[in-house]
């Protein structure tokens, strides 16, 4: 991810859980079907799995609870702490989308809530790294939120702002939010076959299977 933005969750870590079960109402949206999106990542994935942005561990966790061979690539030290203690047989190592180890041959790679650190041409380079990485049929499943065109982005600010969400506002013009068409042409270019399904007004269930 971003290395710019991993302070961020110096903040987020002791609240993030809180949030993501819907006790944040500022971000209740963003988060709206979290357990499910969660899930849908893990019953599409193929193991063994890498997961970038493995955070507090909750997708890890469904992972593991699938029966898959899991390590988890985290670039914060206080995610990686927390994950640590509630997972003590997780393996979770320092790295992010572009720069990581594979100790395990992975058949997917797997996030959630965090592709939306790099900039598009980050997010281009980084499904040719996991082209060059993984096996024919193997797959890149993300959730992550996207929006239908700029226009509508800039509509949901405009939204959120009149509800007086001026920190999530701060998060969608800060970070790297980037529209469907943008996302489907680099995947596509990258070698992979992709399909979008819509989880909730924020976030998309992004499958990409290498050609």
């Amino acid at each position: 991810m971003g290395r710019e933005f991993v302070e961020i969750f110096d903040e987020w870590v002791h609240t993030y859980d809180e949030s993501v079960n819907g006790n944040d109402e500022e971000y209740r949206d963003v988060f709206l079907k979290y357990n499910e999106i969660l899930q849908a990542v893990a019953e599409a994935a193929i193991g063994p799995v890498i997961e970038f942005g493995v955070g507090t561990g909750n997708l890890a966790e469904k992972l593991l609870e699938q029966g898959f061979q899991v390590v988890g690539i985290e670039p914060n030290q206080a995610m990686r702490q927390v994950t640590a203690q509630k997972m003590p047989n997780l393996t979770v190592i320092d790295g992010d989308f572009l720069e990581f180890e594979t100790p395990i041959s992975a058949q997917s790679f797997v996030s959630s809530y965090a592709f939306h650190h790099l900039t598009d041409a980050e997010k281009a380079r980084a499904f040719q790294i996991y082209a060059e990485k993984l096996p024919s049929g193997g797959k890149v499943i993300f959730a992550d939120t996207v929006f239908d065109t700029e226009q509508s982005k800039q509509e949901m600010i405009a939204f959120e702002q009149a509800r007086g969400h001026f920190n999530l506002v701060e998060d969608l013009n800060r970070e790297y939010y980037t529209t469907i068409p943008k996302l489907k042409e680099l995947i596509i270019k990258a070698g992979f076959t992709v399909n979008l399904s819509k989880m909730n007004n924020y976030v998309f269930l992004i499958e990409a299977t290498k050609i």
